[in-house]
């Protein structure tokens, strides 16, 4: 099996004008709390007449309008009154997004009072998160939160794609075409035509089924420094604590030698990236693997077998039991 390359183009980070003055929100049904504003006025009679109350989301009025976020002091406004966060006043070129006027440096104090006084629920209440936090609390909570989803572990397209595991399993078979196994042993030969191509990072994904839990097995060749390098791990899709309640070795050999890694899966909360970058894995110097081919040292074929185990389930042996696995 090849190991194709794969480039990716990073995105700008200047919103186009005409984009933003176009954009519509989506605000909760139900918010958590509102703000009503009476307006009440004498006639010339001397009679009093109440206007309507109006209430006001405040969800809707604490939302930035260009990047939808919750905004946090400093709150900007323009002339007319339109506020927006600190971040979008310089990615919309000082310009008003509703009425394109000039934005000064007015600060919406009134605003900031209103958030000082909040308690909201965590966004991520609809995934199941049941907590409630002062409003300036609630933002590293959210960044935190077990509740928040996930994003897709494939590695070769910077995928914007976030959800559940079990959309994201469903996300990787169906869109990127990753190869399902059920089970927790596996035996695995890589083939690349031409090992001396390592400039661009090339890799492969293979999802595993055990344990009634997913796995993504990582294979990729990439420079590291100036030396070429192939590197094969786990990740876990889940959560970190959960994570380690499981154990993974990886053995690559030939020619009567072999390495052998022994690990826990790093969880999908942390990035292909940041796995890779961390060398939490097996790795093999381009030398090695050419030995470990044989041949005439022309074409890499590489056989990288592992098991995964459960830590808990048999922690005298430490061995996987082949008929516990789903």
């Amino acid at each position: 099996m090849d190991i194709d390359s794969i480039e990716s183009v990073p995105s700008s980070d200047l919103i186009d004008e005409d984009e933003i003055h176009h954009h519509i929100h989506q605000f909760p049904a139900v918010p958590k709390a509102q703000i009503n504003i009476n307006n009440t006025n004498n006639n010339s009679n001397g009679n009093s007449v109440s206007s309507a109350i109006q209430s006001i989301s405040v969800h809707e009025l604490l939302e930035c309008p260009v990047c939808t976020n919750s905004m946090y002091p400093p709150i900007h406004q323009c002339h007319n009154g339109h506020t927006l966060c600190s971040t979008c006043k310089t990615r919309v070129h000082n310009r008003c997004p509703t009425c394109r006027q000039e934005l000064g440096d007015i600060r919406c104090l009134a605003l900031e009072k209103v958030a000082e006084s909040l308690e909201l629920p965590c966004k991520y209440m609809s995934l199941g998160c049941p907590e409630i936090f002062p409003y300036y609390s609630k933002l590293k909570h959210e960044a935190l939160c077990n509740f928040r989803p996930y994003n897709c572990p494939y590695a070769g397209s910077e995928c914007a794609v976030v959800g559940d595991i079990p959309f994201l399993v469903a996300h990787l078979r169906d869109d990127h075409k990753v190869d399902m196994h059920s089970g927790c042993t596996f035996n695995h030969r890589y083939v690349k035509s031409n090992p001396r191509e390592v400039e661009n990072a090339t890799w492969m994904l293979t999802v595993f089924h055990c344990f009634g839990q997913y796995f993504c097995l990582h294979f990729e060749a990439f420079q590291l420094g100036m030396a070429p390098v192939y590197m094969a791990f786990l990740r876990f899709m889940g959560d970190e604590t959960d994570a380690r309640n499981y154990s993974y070795s990886l053995e690559v050999g030939g020619n009567g030698r072999k390495l052998i890694w022994e690990g826990t899966p790093r969880s999908i909360r942390d990035s292909h990236r940041k796995v890779r970058d961390s060398h939490d894995g097996l790795i093999i110097q381009r030398n090695m693997a050419l030995f470990f081919s044989g041949g005439d040292r022309k074409e890499l074929k590489l056989r990288v077998t592992g098991r995964i185990w459960k830590e808990q389930q048999n922690q005298e042996g430490g061995a996987c039991i082949p008929n516990l696995c789903s």
